[in-house]
């Protein structure tokens, strides 16, 4: 997944949320801080919300159903993947009931992956979110990077 990607896809879902929540064009446009004009080019595909607007779209409608469904939940952990280079400390999920598959279990950690996206994170032992990524060696690189510093921190007694 690109941002590119993203944003394309959010494109495609603009009019349809639109609909989800009963807005008209003029009251859609507002919300997201586009002229009408704009907002009609984009449901029409001759123009694009971009990386930032698609990101903010899926921030203000996360309670979405339709991007729900698109996604497989909340897209935040999509957005921060593919915004940061290094993941950033996320806050504690209920566990991956609904949308995730465990893919494997390491050293502590518990890594799934978005049976929609296809986007992995880490949870912790308390389902905390640790990082999230596309790519599944940069979710194991970074679990392991981690349980280098708790453990370089156990033999010096320095706190992680």
């Amino acid at each position: 997944m690109t941002r590119e990607i993203f944003a394309q896809e959010m494109n495609q879902q603009l009019k349809l949320v639109r609909t989800e929540y009963g807005f008209t064009q003029e009251a859609m446009a507002r919300i997201l801080g586009l002229s009408k004009k704009t907002l009609v080019e984009i449901e029409k595909g001759r123009s694009s919300l971009g990386w930032m607007g698609a990101a903010a779209f899926a921030s203000i409608f996360s309670g979405s159903q339709v991007l729900a469904g698109v996604w497989g939940g909340e897209a935040s952990d999509m957005i921060q993947a593919l915004a940061f280079q290094e993941p950033p400390r996320f806050r504690k999920t209920m566990g991956g009931k609904v949308w995730w598959r465990t893919v494997e279990e390491r050293g502590g950690f518990c890594i799934q992956q978005n049976i929609l996206s296809q986007h992995y994170r880490a949870l912790d032992g308390s389902n905390g979110r640790v990082c999230s990524s596309f790519d599944l060696e940069q979710v194991r690189a970074h679990i392991d990077a981690l349980r280098e510093e708790v453990a370089s921190c156990r033999s010096t007694g320095e706190k992680p």
